[in-house]
């Protein structure tokens, strides 16, 4: 007899929602197009969050290509890691916009997202600390290293929201 067993739940959920919405007159013509993109995902918390972390990583990248660097190795270690990180984020945002992850349920992907969030933040924040360091108060790369930090935050932040890990108490019962 197993008393007190414990379920650990997280914020993401890989399946979608238990029943699809009944299907009207109405809105038999516009279903295709509610099936293939999921036009709520652009306003949700997370899906703007994931736009701020491109737009943010976007500048990072610009602003130190466009300036003069001091030192090749941490200034190209700091654009790989930060477009690495941008088509990553553009990876899991399309698939959260045209819901691959319903097509594709072989893959853990709220287990593949923070995974990327994980290694690909400690990467971006090991790159803005070198790019920071190495800036020599040049104001293209100052700016670059900003924005990396600023990357860094919003990914820490959408870690933190999304995959938030609670441990819920089941009762069991004891007739079966």
């Amino acid at each position: 007899m197993s008393h007190g067993a414990r379920v650990i739940r997280t914020g993401v959920s890989s399946a979608g929602p238990a029943a699809p919405p009944p299907v009207t007159a109405a809105s038999s013509s516009a279903g295709s197009d509610a099936e293939l993109m999921d036009g709520g995902y652009f306003r949700s918390c997370a899906g703007m969050l994931k736009v701020a972390q491109m737009i943010s990583l976007l500048i990072g990248f610009i602003s130190v290509n466009n300036s003069p660097w001091t030192d090749y190795s941490a200034y190209s270690f700091f654009q790989i890691v930060t477009m690495c990180d941008l088509v990553m984020i553009l990876f899991f945002y399309i698939m959260h916009i045209f819901r691959v992850y319903r097509k594709l349920t072989c893959v853990s992907w709220p287990l593949a997202e923070f995974l990327h969030y994980l290694i690909g933040t400690i990467l971006l924040l090991i790159g803005s600390i070198v790019a920071a360091a190495k800036s020599y108060n040049i104001t293209g790369l100052v700016a670059g290293a900003t924005f990396g930090f600023l990357a860094t935050i919003l990914c820490v932040i959408s870690m933190w929201s999304s995959y938030k890990v609670s441990c819920i108490t089941q009762s069991t019962s004891k007739y079966h």
